[in-house]
């Protein structure tokens, strides 16, 4: 018995597999790959936006120059999405400030916080979609891999019974290692499946999480925003 394991290892199993199932093998196995290179990545990318945010937010909360640190922001933290979004907002801040002293029309507020809250939703979506690029790729690994693992595994043991068709004396040794074969497809469909599910769970989480910072850190800056617009036009009404 010993000897017959032996002589049917995983790798041997295979390679004697059919044609049909040693493609879902290799499907599941190029998916499997992607997958892990999804994860890697995102977890590089999330932790270096965690580091970053978490800098810039400390550096703006700490009551410095926004100006000054509009000038350097980018520099710093060049992978940080609210450092995109205080940066498009800002902009619009200096295009308002800049065309208020021109004398062309009287600057409202409302026109500015119309401005700066577009500005940031549309850097704010580019930002998460940006992110979010590879969780739908993991999503269907995770859904679909352990369907077709189990497809592999349902043609194989067709497959092998197939073959048993015209023996005349069957026994568990002869038909053993087809379903073995066959078996392991859905191991692999498993194996593909189980990470992916777990990575896109937490990614998810983690872009949800951080859409609210982000939204939340947009919600704040609009208002003092607001409060120094309607500081500069309350200083040049005449009294």
């Amino acid at each position: 018995m010993n000897e017959a394991l032996a002589s049917h290892g995983v790798l041997d199993l295979v390679s004697q597999a059919g044609p049909v199932v040693k493609l879902v093998m290799l499907l599941l196995l190029m998916s499997s790959v992607v997958s892990w290179a999804i994860i890697l990545d995102k977890w590089r990318r999330f932790r270096r936006i965690t580091r970053e945010s978490e800098a810039f937010e400390e550096r703006f909360w700490s009551g410095g120059s926004v100006g000054k640190l509009y000038q350097t922001a980018a520099d710093e933290w060049p992978g940080s999405p609210i450092v995109a979004v205080f940066l498009a907002g800002f902009r619009e801040w200096k295009r308002w400030e800049g065309g208020s002293g021109t004398g062309t029309r009287d600057p409202e507020v409302g026109d500015l916080l119309t401005n700066v809250r577009r500005s940031m939703t549309v850097t704010l979506n580019r930002e998460l979609d940006s992110i979010g690029q590879g969780l739908t790729f993991l999503a269907t690994v995770g859904s679909t891999s352990p369907f077709v693992g189990l497809f592999g595994t349902v043609w194989g043991i067709m497959n092998a019974f197939i073959g048993l068709a015209g023996a005349k004396n069957t026994t568990l040794t002869m038909v053993a290692p087809g379903i073995a074969e066959a078996l392991i497809a859905t191991a692999m469909g498993l194996v593909a499946a189980i990470p992916a599910v777990i990575a896109y769970n937490k990614y998810a989480t983690d872009l949800r999480r951080l859409q609210q910072n982000m939204d939340n850190f947009g919600a704040e800056f609009l208002n003092i925003l607001e409060r120094q617009a309607a500081r500069r036009i309350s200083g040049r009404t005449p009294q």
